[in-house]
């Protein structure tokens, strides 16, 4: 068994994922990006295409929401502070098909700060951070978004709820 996410170092971050959530391995998500700006996860489109021989919606969904969970989890890690990452809501919107290998993108929505959600995991035991989650094109152009709001609960926090 592998440490918690939380105590991830970003190289470690793919091989975590895909021990932990087997479906990541299945749709061959890799890290290829983070620092202060956010997070990319690489998403090839071969295991994730559907009937059409496009990008499946369900793998998009599923990797925006993955770019947000890991960029929670290495940034509680980076603060050295423990929680359990949680997706609570999400609203998404796929503006574009994809017909090629792609990017999720994870960043701080607008408006957010670390600083304060991190500052309710330590007072509190829990906290709570919007991120902004996109499927980026190889040409930059955006072909899916996610607003998801992350719960970030101390171990014994996750526990009780």
């Amino acid at each position: 068994m592998m440490t918690s996410p939380t105590a991830l170092a970003a190289a470690d971050l793919t091989a975590y994922l895909h021990q932990s959530i087997p479906l990541t391995e299945a749709m061959a998500l890799t890290l290829s990006a983070y620092d202060a700006q956010g997070l990319r996860l690489k998403l090839p489109l071969r295991p994730n295409r559907n009937d059409k021989g496009c990008a499946f919606g369900g793998s998009l969904a599923s990797a925006m929401t993955l770019a947000g969970w890991s960029l929670a989890s290495l940034t509680v890690a980076q603060a050295q502070l423990e929680a359990e990452v949680f997706i609570a809501t999400s609203s998404l919107s796929y503006r574009l098909p994809v017909w090629s290998d792609c990017e999720a993108r994870a960043r701080l929505a607008e408006g957010e700060t670390w600083e304060r959600a991190l500052r309710g995991l330590r007072q509190r035991g829990r906290g709570r951070i919007q991120l902004q989650a996109d499927i980026l094109l190889p040409d930059g152009r955006i072909a899916a978004s996610m607003l998801g709001s992350y719960a970030l609960l101390s171990p014994g926090q996750a526990s009780k709820d």
